[in-house]
């Protein structure tokens, strides 16, 4: 960013001169360099101002002719064009006579008389000038004129051309160095003595005295923008003890000066900067642009060019400077276009100076918004807190503002989602439980702010609900814990008597069952039945004996297989070895008074029923007295068993019914009082 760090002033200084440099910051610091101009333009900052020799005094002959030119004022104003223009007219308060005999040339200064004067007698006439420029109050000069009477004797000047001329009128070409223009010597007879010549007024040219004759120059270099033309009055004064004196004798001197192109066009702005709405109508007119030349003629015609821009997007008249938009704009493609504009004079050679125009594309909401997706997935697991985040969901909108802003909306309100719109997420608005509902299709909406018309767009959302392990499993078979099965005792070894069924809501690993049993006898490995851990069937494992009959109670866990730690439920599966066809039945609950290895607790009350805690520690101390005393029937029986081998089938029939009601009345030690 480049700043005016002081006020500038065009008069002092119009041009400035630099060079940028840019460095990085590296070890070893690389830098480029650009030459930047900033050119001071002209503002109406200063009035005009006559020059230090006001007010003046001029003497003319009483003989004087119409046009003459009798002096010219001069102002200056130090603006630039228009600005430093000004305009020379005669107060109101000059009186009638002198507005009757002069006229005040309103562009040069010039003062001339308006008739011919035939005064035999001194006179002194006032003046009062005023010099006006833009916006300034006038600034004001006298000239007083006196008039001499009317001589006797005529003197001429006589002139003799150096320079160009026709019709006695010199041209020279502006910006030379002093130049010599003409010869100029006084003849006639004259009763003055000390005669000589002198210019009148403040004007760039000199005379200089040389053998009697006078070599009139230029002072300085003339402009042809200041003054196209100057009238030099050269009249003969005659020395006396006051000073010089105008004796009557006069020559008026033409110079036009003719125009160089030494004046580059200037732009009224060097900068334009405007607003378009894009999507405009091809050929929209942007501005007009406009290039003054302080030159004339084809030094000042001017014409303008476009540069470093696309031709099918942007032109300008060649003539009238007219910008014009080709194309519709986007502004989501390209928001600012800079371009370049030369103006050049038809000088030999051409001159031209630049401006800048700059167009800022204003928005318009022609994009709706756009998902990243068509259609999201999601997973999340079950059994989050409400407004857990489900994923984010990413929409732009390359509109500017409001109408780049979008929200978001679930289009189907039933599913229990919401978007949080500050930042872009998807929630949950209360549980989800997978083995209710596994997935969620639902639409979201996205809507911009746009003032007239709000576009929309939308995206399928899915979101699959993970399932963690937040159900045990439950038993189908066996019934309840009082059901109970018959077996026979004539059962082959690997057969199937039972089977433990259980199902898991959950799924995956979640949802693998697996069994397992527990019963004094199986500690003590002497239990006949077994369990498959993966289909729940119950088998023998071995071949029935007599000691085998009776009722079997089996302690079936039932785990699923969730990580890092199972849920389980408990089932007793109770089976009675004997011939019997009547139907099997509990009249109390079994009650396990062992310990299980389980680490996990049952988040939910176990399926089937089992006896309060209160009264364990006294089913415990029965539990054991019971086995000690089953324990010695058993070996008794098994020596009755071994004697009475080889008697009759009658007798081992009723060995066998005697050995059968043994277990029968064994089993309440399974039993709780």
């Amino acid at each position: 960013m480049l700043v005016v760090e002081r006020t500038l002033d065009r008069e002092t200084r119009d041009l400035f001169q630099m060079q940028l440099v840019a460095t990085d910051c590296g070890v070893d610091p690389l830098s480029v360099s650009a030459d930047l101009i900033v050119t001071v333009t002209d503002v109406n900052d200063n009035c005009p101002a006559f020059s230090s020799d006001s007010p003046h005094s001029v003497t003319i002959p009483g003989d004087s002719r119409k046009n003459t030119v009798v002096t010219q004022v001069r102002a200056t104003d130090p603006d630039l064009g228009p600005n430093g223009d000004i305009v020379y007219s005669l107060s109101p308060k000059v009186s009638e006579q002198v507005k009757t005999l002069f006229s005040l040339n309103s562009l040069t200064g010039s003062i001339s008389l308006t008739r011919d004067l035939e005064s035999d007698n001194s006179e002194e006439l006032v003046l009062k000038v005023l010099a006006s420029g833009h916006h300034c109050p006038p600034a004001d000069t006298q000239v007083t004129i006196s008039v001499l009477p009317k001589a006797n004797q005529e003197l001429t000047i006589k002139i003799g051309f150096i320079a160009e001329h026709q019709n006695q009128t010199m041209v020279l070409q502006e910006n030379q160095h002093p130049t010599a223009l003409a010869v100029l010597e006084l003849e006639g007879d004259s009763i003055f003595k000390d005669l000589f010549l002198a210019i009148e007024g403040e004007v760039p040219f000199t005379l200089s005295p040389q053998n009697g004759k006078y070599l009139l120059s230029t002072s300085k270099p003339l402009d042809y923008e200041m003054d196209r033309e100057h009238h030099i009055s050269v009249v003969a004064r005659v020395r006396s003890a006051e000073g010089s004196v105008i004796v009557p004798s006069r020559r008026v001197v033409t110079v036009l000066v003719a125009d160089i192109n030494d004046n580059a066009p200037y732009f009224v702005q060097p900068h334009y900067e405007l607003q378009v709405e894009e999507n405009n109508q091809p050929g929209m007119s942007l501005l007009q642009i406009s290039a003054s030349d302080l030159d004339s003629g084809e030094n000042g015609m001017v014409t303008y060019r476009l540069e470093n821009y696309n031709p099918t997007m942007f032109s300008i008249d060649s003539v009238t400077g007219q910008l014009s938009l080709l194309v519709p704009l986007d502004r989501e493609q390209q928001n600012v276009h800079r371009l370049t504009v030369f103006a050049r004079d038809s000088g030999s050679p051409p001159l031209e100076s630049m401006a800048t125009v700059s167009i800022h594309v204003r928005d318009q909401n022609d994009n709706p918004p756009v998902f990243l997706t068509p259609h999201f997935i999601f997973f999340i697991p079950e059994n989050v807190p409400t407004l857990s985040q489900v994923g984010k969901v990413e929409v732009k909108d390359p509109d500017k503002g409001e109408n780049g802003t979008t929200e978001l909306y679930v289009v189907n309100s039933s599913a229990p989602f919401v978007v949080d719109n500050t930042q872009g997420m998807l929630r949950t608005t209360r549980n989800l439980d997978r083995e209710t509902e596994d997935r969620y299709e639902l639409y979201l909406l996205a809507s911009d702010h746009g003032q007239t018309v709000a576009l929309t767009s939308t995206a399928r959302v899915t979101i699959f609900v993970e399932d963690i392990n937040d159900n045990q499993p439950k038993v189908i078979l066996p019934g309840s814990n009082s059901s109970c099965l018959t077996v026979s005792p004539g059962t082959l070894a690997g057969a199937t008597v039972g089977k433990i069924y259980a199902i898991d809501e959950d799924s995956g690993l979640n949802s693998e069952i697996t069994y397992s049993a527990t019963a004094p006898e199986l500690l003590q490995n002497r239990s006949p039945f077994q369990i498959d851990s993966r289909s729940g069937n119950i088998t023998l494992s071995q071949q029935l004996l007599h000691t085998d009959l009776g009722m079997h109670h089996l302690f079936i866990v039932v785990r699923d297989g969730g990580k890092p730690v199972p849920l389980y439920t408990t089932v007793w599966m109770n089976l009675l070895v004997n011939d019997s066809t009547e139907p099997c039945h509990l009249d109390r609950v079994p009650t396990w008074t062992g310990t299980l290895n389980l680490v996990q607790t049952p988040s939910k009350e176990p399926i089937c029923d089992v006896e309060t805690a209160r009264f364990s520690k006294v089913i415990l101390l029965i539990g054991l007295g019971m086995m000690l005393v089953s324990t010695c029937l058993f070996v008794a029986t098994v020596i009755c068993c071994l004697k009475q081998r080889s008697r009759s089938l009658k007798m081992n029939k009723r060995a066998y019914t005697e050995a059968n009601e043994i277990p029968l009345r064994l089993k309440d030690k399974y039993y709780s009082d």
